[in-house]
């Protein structure tokens, strides 16, 4: 990169591109004396007032270095015309506002320049933004006066009318008039004198007008003698709804009156297509009836026969924009007027609505994929996902509702909010983000007025554009950077909303049926339904017809909730199944004179019932076994987990306050249930924004999935204090033996506090027997309790099962199912195998004797610590484990790349990984001597037993499988490890992660898994 030199160096401050010292030198050269006369080199300052008022003009441009050379270009040519060529015309006055010396000198330019500000502002934002009407201006250098502000102080008119005066061509006439039109709406667009939608407004009219004059043109060149036929223009599109950018093919549809019309109506429209591709931009006809193969004119009777017969959705979609534009424009009102009653049935097709989807996916699919994020138009987040989505809703709701019936984009989404079929917030995001679009889309075609709608890569065309469009650098951030980030603001959210087709429901069009006054049919609510995205939308008329019906207040308060949980509804992968949850509960519950007043008047309690039902099929069971526990939600404290010594209190005081074994444990699996409730609820609220429950300081709290270790923590606590509880029971139910010691030993994903919302509990029963107790009967007596206690929480039951397994005891299930201390030890120090000492890097006491547990802890440890690590031959056991596990326990048929517990890169690999390290290095290093997984990773990560790359990528690896894990049983509500690769569960998956694309989301969880997969290996192989 140049240096400034003294020379350029304050050509800077004016916004030139100095950077490069050829370019400063050739700014200097255009200002300098022999060039436009406007910078004294020698005092490195403008070359007087006029000069000085110039320059800033021209740093406000979009470009200064383009505006500057345009300028430069247009003088010159300014000279040539004045002079012919050469030389100095006679007479000239030389006394300019640049100076006596130059190209400048005596220019009319320049000192118009001067003399009008208003002048001056319009032609240098022109010239700095559009290199085509520049060029078009050096070619016509007269042609910068139609930009002079008017003798009354205004602007130059800018509203698209034409001046098609003059001699000569008719059809040359009509370019130089369109240009100059164009250039006053351009200017007026640049500098703030017209808005979005008045430019949008002006360039149609424009197009309007052309239309107009080539159909007079072509009208006046018909043969002698031959009748001027009855033709309409009806335009289309973004023409059509008067939305028209600066580059863009104008669709139309031609009309003739009658059969006697169509010659001459054929080779008018033949020659107004020919003229318009001179003056102006192409005319396209194919969105007529067959498209380029159907005539280019038919009657309207033949128009309505074809729209009778062989219409598409999208032929009745592409109506909704027409418009007479030119020729008979009665005519062209006719035929709209006639078409009318086929549009609005056409929603009525049961095709229609997938119609509209499978378009809108066909215009993505055939972008190239290396302008799919770039293109503004039409792809994701684009231009169409929001003419689609209003597009739809008006093709559903114009039928009922003729506010909607207007062919704009913006005046159509400003009805749908008024009418309250998109939401206010909605409506703003999508009016944000269509303006933003259109914005960059007028900037780049302006530009080198050429039809695109992909946003440039190269750094110079970004940086323009970014210029362009109003974004100024600021400390840390440029303003390429800036333009990004906003650009990236709008896709997203229109993306989402596009996804949610753009709709909240209106309490009187979907939760009730007419025989009240209502102003929609039962049909048209099954239609909003099925737009909300319910896969039976009769059947969720019936729910809302029972729920709202009557008058009583109970029903009068459904009605006032229902609009917002169906909102909520319509957010989740199945709407169906959250109205029908909705409405089992409201069952239960309809009555309680507490319920329907909670939801109403105790804040997000109605909006964060309606999340949990329709995101957790785990949550709503639970929930539909004890309804009144919705109580919860209303508190944020409510929403925290327990403290472990506060569940075990509790449990223990519900157990004991039932003599019958069997009441107790009842009394306990109903606290178990209302807990796990408690974390399913927070758990499923963590990512939805304003419903998360907070912290006690009143932030919000860190997203429960995100936190995997702590949800894990919370579940094992619960574990925990069910085991206890049930111990208690199960020992106050046997014939007492006063000093017996027993306790239980947490193994496995209960021992390492990795549990999930299914996990069975992996003990092992340790006892001690009392002092002259012989051992038979101490071990019959253990044996007892154990046995008690599996009985107790094995029984059948509505709530969630919590099984006991003591598989992992000496001998497995060939064992005895419980042994003494002295026992153990003599077995482990006898008998042990190494897989059994794997087993044990998760022993940890988890109720009963704490004494005996801590001592049965320590009795183990020279066993899963081994002061020599393993030999080598222990080694390749663990591997040859590992290898049959994985070919004998994945089930048959399971993508081993999506599996969350066996799949490549998944909870078993890291496992594995870390035990073997642990293993090995744990007698020497005390730092690795701990249950959870994730310590031991980090412990042995920072002692160097690990690279600390290869750690973060199994870490990451376990992290992401254990919450897809725990996201999979809560959408579910059933056990499972399979990650679908499409379908309503995955989507559900994805939104309980917060995530917003299913197809991103499995690519991140398959790239995490092989680079897992990879670190593990690693490991395993050292």
């Amino acid at each position: 990169m140049g240096r400034p030199t003294s020379a350029t160096g304050r050509l800077a401050r004016y916004g030139f591109d100095i950077t490069d010292s050829d370019g400063g030198a050739r700014a200097a050269d255009l200002l300098g004396p022999t060039g436009l006369d406007l910078w004294r080199p020698q005092t490195q300052e403008p070359s007087g007032e006029a000069a000085q008022e110039l320059l800033t003009a021209l740093s406000r441009a979009a470009d200064p270095d383009l505006a500057l050379r345009q300028l430069h270009r247009l003088v010159e040519a300014e000279r040539r015309s004045r002079t012919g060529g050469n030389g100095t015309a006679a007479g000239t006055d030389t006394s300019g506002a640049s100076g006596s010396g130059g190209i400048g000198a005596g220019s009319a330019l320049l000192a118009a320049l001067h003399d009008d500000p208003g002048l001056r502002r319009r032609l240098i934002a022109v010239l700095g933004a559009s290199s085509a009407l520049g060029d078009h201006l050096v070619a016509n250098p007269d042609q910068w006066a139609v930009l002079r502000t008017e003798p009354d102080g205004l602007a130059p008119t800018a509203d698209g009318r034409l001046d098609a005066t003059g001699d000569g061509n008719p059809v040359a006439v009509l370019r130089r008039a369109y240009r100059l039109a164009l250039l006053r709406i351009a200017a007026a667009d640049l500098t703030g004198g017209r808005g979005l939608e008045q430019t949008m407004v002006a360039l149609s009219a424009l197009a309007d007008a052309t239309l107009s004059a080539a159909y007079d043109i072509a009208v006046s060149e018909l043969p002698e003698g031959t009748a001027v036929p009855r033709l309409a223009v009806v335009a289309m599109g973004k023409c059509g709804g008067g939305e028209l950018n600066y580059v863009s093919d104008v669709d139309v549809i031609f009309v003739a009156a009658e059969d006697d019309d169509l010659a001459a109506a054929t080779t008018v429209a033949t020659r107004l297509i020919h003229i318009c591709g001179l003056v102006a931009w192409p005319v396209d006809a194919a969105l007529r009836p067959e498209g380029n193969r159907g005539p280019l004119v038919r009657t309207l009777a033949s128009h309505l026969a074809y729209y009778r017969r062989w219409a598409r959705t999208w032929e009745f979609q592409a109506l909704l924009k027409a418009r007479p534009a030119a020729g008979d424009l009665a005519l062209g009102q006719e035929w709209i007027d006639t078409l009318a009653p086929l549009l609005w049935q056409a929603a009525e097709r049961p095709e229609a609505v997938e119609d509209v989807r499978a378009m809108r996916r066909k215009i993505i699919d055939h972008i190239p994929p290396k302008e799919l994020e770039r293109e503004i138009k039409r792809g994701p987040g684009g231009l169409r996902d929001i003419e689609f989505a209003v597009q739809l809703l008006q093709l559903v709701h114009g039928r009922g509702d003729e506010s909607l019936r207007t062919p704009g984009t913006i005046p159509a989404l400003r009805a749908l909010v008024t009418g309250g079929y998109v939401g206010r917030a909605d409506g703003e995001a999508l009016l944000r983000g269509y303006r933003f679009l259109r914005g960059v889309e007028h900037r780049l075609q302006l530009q080198g007025l050429r039809r695109t709608h992909t946003v440039p890569t190269d750094p110079d065309a970004l940086k323009w554009l970014a210029t362009a469009l109003g974004y100024a650098a600021s400390p840390g951030r440029s303003a390429v950077e800036a333009f990004r980030a906003e650009w990236n603001t709008h896709a997203t959210e229109v993306r989402r909303l596009h996804a949610k087709l753009l709709y909240r429901p209106l309490l009187e069009s979907v939760a009730r049926v007419p025989a009240d006054g209502l102003r929609l049919t039962p049909e048209a609510a099954r239609n909003r339904l099925e737009i909300l995205g319910f896969a039976d939308p009769a059947g969720a008329l019936r729910h809302l017809q029972a729920l709202t019906g009557g008058v009583s207040r109970t029903a009068a308060i459904q009605r006032t909730l229902l609009p917002v949980l169906l909102s909520e509804f319509a957010d989740a992968p199945e709407p169906d199944r959250g109205l029908l949850n909705y409405r089992q509960v409201s069952d239960s519950l309809g009555s309680t004179p507490w319920y329907l007043r909670l939801l109403r008047d105790s804040g997000p309690v109605a909006r964060r019932l309606a999340r949990v039902l329709s995101s957790s099929r785990y949550a709503a069971d639970l929930l539909a076994r004890e309804p009144e526990a919705l109580r919860m939600l209303a508190e944020e404290s409510e929403l925290r987990p327990r403290p472990r010594d506060v569940l075990c209190d509790g449990f223990a005081a519900a157990a004991g306050r039932h003599t019958d074994p069997v009441e107790a444990i009842r009394a306990v699996r109903a606290l178990r249930r209302r807990e796990l409730l408690r974390l399913a609820c927070a758990d499923v609220l963590s990512r939805a924004g304003s419903l998360a429950p907070s912290r006690g300081d009143g932030e919000r709290a860190t997203p429960g999935l995100a936190d995997i270790t702590a949800v894990g923590t919370a579940l094992s606590d619960v574990t925990d204090a069910t085991l206890a509880a049930a111990l208690r029971t199960a020992r106050a139910a046997q014939p007492p033996m006063p000093g017996l010691k027993f306790a239980v030993i947490g193994m496995g994903r209960l021992g390492g506090y990795e549990s999930n919302y299914l996990s069975d509990a992996d003990v092992l029963f340790v006892y001690e027997p009392p002092e002259g107790v012989s051992e038979s009967a101490a071990s019959a007596a253990a044996q007892a309790i154990a046995e008690e206690l599996r009985r107790l929480l094995g029984m059948p039951a509505p709530d969630p099962p919590l099984g006991v397994d003591a598989d992992l005891r000496p001998e497995g299930r060939q064992g005895p199912l419980v042994r003494s201390l002295a026992a153990y030890q003599q077995y482990y120090a006898r008998w042990s195998r190494v897989w059994e000492a794997q087993a044990l890097l998760r022993a940890r006491c988890v109720c009963g004797d704490a004494d005996l547990g801590t001592r049965f802890e320590q009795l183990v440890d020279p066993v899963r610590y081994p002061a020599d690590g393993l030999t080598r031959e222990q080694i390749i056991e663990i591997r040859r484990i590992k290898a049959r596990v994985e070919t004998e326990r994945l089930p048959r048929g399971a993508d081993p790349a999506t599996h969350t517990k066996l799949g490549r890169g998944g909870l078993a690999d890291v496992e594995w990984a870390v035990q073997l390290l642990q293993l090995r290095h744990a007698g020497a290093y005390p730092a690795l001597r701990g249950t959870r997984t994730l310590d031991a990773l980090t412990a042995a990560r920072d002692l160097g037993l690990v690279d600390p790359a290869d750690a973060e990528a199994m870490a990451a690896g376990w992290t992401l499988a254990a919450q897809v894990r725990n996201a999979l049983m809560l959408v579910r509500g059933r056990a499972g490890d399979q990650l679908p690769r499409h379908g309503v569960e995955l989507a559900g998956v994805v939104r309980l992660l917060g995530a917003e694309d299913p197809g991103e989301f499995l690519d991140e969880y398959l790239r995490t898994g092989r680079r897992s997969r990879t670190a593990a290996e690693r490991v395993l192989e050292m």
